[in-house]
């Protein structure tokens, strides 16, 4: 009886220490979740915080095409692009013209018109020394003004800037109630060699300008014919001329025209006219000289 009773109270043992362990055991299972389901909890929120849609439109705010336009603003000064600086053409602005040999798109107004032209005189001033002056942009300008547009009153230099190629002579009238330059005549040497001769192909334009029609346009009778002018009470006279006649081909006046860069217009009709380009000049004064202000462009029969 008293081994059956050892073996009893230790088997009684041996269940009390077994349950005992699963019962620990089975508290250290259930403590762990609490640790486990806390890591989601704080990390979560924070991954979509860092790929949530809300987050992504400010990226795109840096190249956004909003910050694009003020770029332009600063580099024009507030000029449209259609007021470019006048350097390789005239005022008025070549687009579109036929290339003329040895002047490319500048057109030949005066005094020559073709390359056969200025190497004939080349030829004549190698020989006896003709006509000198065809070298000399300020007499080139004088004689333009003068001579062919026939503005016997302007007979002095104003302004130049000359470089090996090109010329911008500023002429006026004298007198001491003088308003400076009536036009700055925009000049190129014309053809090859160190006697290539001066050609005026223009008129560098500010306070009186002539932009219709185009430089370098093919044209018809009657020509339409406007631009823009500051100036109180100006009367226009608009003529169409060609090197090889003395008198206009056509005119116009009196235009009423004044204001602060106020466009202009009027028609002029023409005949008679054989050579290929034809200047357009429009003239204003009366108030200290009969032609205080003038702007030529060129234009094409063919």
């Amino acid at each position: 009886m008293n081994i059956w009773l050892r073996f009893r109270l230790t088997g009684v043992v041996v269940v009390t220490g077994v349950s005992l362990l699963a019962c620990s055991g089975t508290g250290e299972r259930q403590a762990a979740p609490p640790s486990s389901s806390a890591a989601p909890g704080a990390s979560s929120p924070s991954q979509p915080a860092h790929s949530s849609p809300s987050a992504q439109p400010s990226q795109p705010a840096h190249s956004s095409p909003s910050a694009q336009p003020s770029q332009p603003a600063a580099t024009t000064g507030g000029r449209t692009p259609s007021a470019p600086a006048p350097d390789a053409s005239t005022s008025s602005g070549p687009g579109g013209v036929t290339p003329v040999p040895g002047l490319g798109r500048l057109q030949p107004i005066w005094p020559f018109t073709t390359p056969a032209q200025v190497q004939a005189w080349q030829r004549d001033y190698r020989r006896n020394g003709h006509q000198p002056w065809h070298l000399d942009p300020e007499q080139t300008a004088l004689s333009f003004a003068r001579g062919y547009l026939g503005f016997s009153e302007i007979d002095r230099v104003t302004s130049r800037a000359v470089t090996a190629t090109q010329a911008r002579i500023g002429v006026g009238v004298s007198g001491p109630e003088s308003s400076g330059s009536a036009a700055v005549v925009r000049l190129v040497r014309y053809g090859t060699g160190r006697d290539a001769p001066w050609e005026v192909v223009g008129t560098d334009d500010t306070t009186f300008s002539l932009t219709k029609p185009a430089y370098g346009s093919v044209v018809r009778s009657p020509l339409a014919v406007g631009g823009r002018i500051s100036g109180v009470d100006e009367s226009l006279r608009i003529q169409v001329r060609q090197p090889s006649s003395q008198k206009p081909l056509g005119e116009s006046c009196c235009v009423p025209a004044g204001g602060s860069g106020q466009p202009w217009s009027s028609s002029v009709s023409f005949k008679g006219a054989k050579d290929a380009v034809l200047t357009v000049v429009a003239s204003t004064g009366g108030h200290i000289a009969e032609v205080e202000r003038f702007t030529v462009t060129a234009v094409r029969l063919r």
